[in-house]
């Protein structure tokens, strides 16, 4: 395991060694835009058709409590995967965090359903492995849309394969919790498209071109995240939780986008 493990780190930092770089000119780059336009038209579709009418049954079928819940559990299932990037990171104090935020709202906060550890100072700290290529001094690379997932870059398509071989919720649970899991996941992704539905349909339907639109609000989001400098030459970018903020129950590490991926 640890041989496999060994070699597909290295193709994977292989592959970001040939990652695009930006044109000149522009901060960002894009040299796979016909392809990336078709596959964000297919996932429009799959928004209009699927996504946003499952979100919207989901939404109105579930009370905000139980939706709040079905999102703690979701973040809760998420922690020791930043875990393990906080360690490849040298970062103790996420590290630290997080553990504890696992261990306290699993237990005391009923699988995670409950969020005690927050009212104890331990708010969620995030991290990806595309977060510790950045770290590691791998480059952004070009942007990609990717069929189902969404929006992405080289970078950070090699780290949610990564992120998905390194989880140890794997090791974790019995074979048979995996359905389970995976459902949550699901759920978490209709609750996050039903209560940022404002912000995802219009950078959707009513921008003059969504896929530039789209690409520049992911490339902002994403790199302030990661603490780098913003993307020029690109429309206006409206803060995506500017119609949230108010409200104390959303997640500040809920990627509004994320129910497009």
């Amino acid at each position: 395991m640890q041989i496999f493990a060994k070699a597909f780190l290295g193709a994977a930092l292989a592959t970001l060694a040939a990652c695009a770089t930006p044109e000149p000119g522009q901060n960002f780059a894009d040299p796979y835009e016909q392809r990336n336009r078709k596959i964000h038209e297919m996932s429009k579709r799959m928004d209009t058709n699927v996504l946003r009418p499952a979100a919207m049954a989901y939404g109105k079928a579930l009370p905000e409590p139980a939706r709040v819940g079905v999102a703690n559990v979701a973040s809760n299932l998420s922690l020791p995967s930043t875990v393990v990037n906080g360690v490849l990171q040298a970062d103790a104090e996420l590290v630290v965090n997080n553990t504890l935020r696992f261990v306290i709202n699993s237990t005391v906060g009923i699988a995670g359903i409950f969020d005690p550890a927050a009212n104890m100072g331990l708010t969620k700290q995030s991290a990806d492995f595309g977060e510790t290529l950045h770290v590691w001094g791998a480059r952004e690379g070009a942007y990609i849309q990717l069929p189902v997932l969404g929006p992405s870059t080289e970078r950070d398509t090699v780290g949610k394969v990564v992120d998905a071989v390194i989880n140890p919720l794997g090791l974790m649970f019995p074979p048979e919790a995996i359905p389970v899991t995976r459902g949550i996941k699901v759920a978490d992704v209709l609750g996050d498209r039903y209560r940022f539905d404002n912000t995802i349909s219009s950078t959707l339907y009513e921008s003059a071109d969504s896929y530039a639109q789209l690409r520049s609000v992911y490339l902002q989001n994403r790199r302030y995240e990661l603490g780098m400098s913003a993307i020029a030459d690109e429309t206006a970018y409206d803060d995506p939780y500017a119609d949230t903020a108010a409200d104390p129950t959303l997640d500040p590490y809920a990627d509004p986008y994320a129910a497009l991926e």
